[in-house]
């Protein structure tokens, strides 16, 4: 991933280079982390599962108590019109953050509820992953850091303090990991730092259940509904930690990454899993499922051209 040179940002209306953006510093969402997002890539300047997105900010506010002072209509229209100042190419892919803060205010935890939410949007170029992490596979750590507990803070709100999954992350490549495999606080695993985590456990493709504490991803929602339509079995589950080793094929799911290999996963004991490289069968099979399923999405959602 590279950094936001060629980025173009919108805030509250003001559309600007990355290095030119900029946001109060009273704002909740700097001070805080006090604000919800939503990040979404185009194929063919079509914005993926648009609608399921939209949908997850409004959840995700009503979970933090967040009145958005903007609605969905306006936000999209003013994702539009930065994409087309921006200058991107027709039909080029784009990597597309909306974020909503509280807004500024005093420096006090109580919000003040006449305060106007703020939005930001960021487009930019999609970021290309290392073709060796589809074509080999990425590697993961299980950090001493445990999720958040469900009852401390709902893994549904995608919010924006990261403080957890960054340390999670920070730990892993310490380890010298690509990325994390985050434990609940009872030993279950719940998620990469930003990706759902998957097993090939017993013959069925199993992703953690709700109560480890993950995010509820879209990716994740979708492929389930593929692999079911191609009869491959898969549910959401409790995983505990014993049980990786006794899978025979991992692989993360988001919406920037779809379907990527996992190579291998360092345990707390300092043991190693080992997942065939590149993918097994299941893994090929998801990644080649999911492309197809994109496919058909952008030719029946064209009214979703962003680009």
């Amino acid at each position: 991933m590279h950094g936001f040179e060629n980025a173009i940002i919108n805030v509250d209306g003001l559309v600007t280079p990355a290095m030119d953006a900029r946001v109060p510093v009273l704002d909740r969402g700097f001070l805080y982390g006090d604000s919800v997002y939503e990040v979404f890539r185009t194929y063919d300047g079509v914005a993926f599962l648009l609608d399921e997105h939209f949908a997850r900010l409004a959840k995700s506010a009503e979970l933090i108590h967040l009145r958005m002072t903007q609605s969905a209509p306006l936000l999209l229209d003013e994702i539009r019109r930065t994409i087309r100042e921006g200058g991107f190419a027709a039909g080029e892919d784009l990597y597309v953050r909306f974020a909503v803060t509280r807004g500024a205010g005093a420096i006090d935890l109580n919000p003040d509820p006449s305060v106007a939410s703020r939005y930001v949007i960021i487009a930019r170029p999609l970021p290309r992953w290392p073709a060796e992490d589809y074509s080999v596979g990425v590697t993961l750590a299980v950090p001493e850091v445990r999720r958040n507990p469900v009852t401390s803070l709902d893994p549904n709100i995608k919010g924006g303090n990261y403080l957890n999954n960054i340390l999670g992350v920070l730990q892993a490549k310490e380890l010298g990991a690509d990325d994390c495999v985050m434990l609940s606080q009872d030993g279950l695993v719940a998620e990469a730092s930003n990706s759902n985590v998957w097993f090939d456990l017993d013959g069925t493709l199993v992703t953690p259940g709700p109560k480890a504490g993950n995010l509820l991803g879209l990716t994740k929602g979708a492929l389930h509904d593929v692999l079911h339509e191609n009869g491959v079995a898969s549910a959401d589950a409790d995983i505990p930690l014993s049980r990786i080793a006794d899978a025979a094929e991992c692989f993360l799911t988001s919406a920037t990454r779809e379907v990527m290999p996992v190579k291998s996963v360092l345990m707390p004991d300092g043991k190693t899993a080992d997942f065939p490289a590149g993918g097994g069968g299941k893994t090929r099979f998801a990644m080649q499922a999911f492309k197809k399923f994109i496919a058909s999405y952008v030719e029946s959602h064209r009214r979703h051209k962003v680009v």
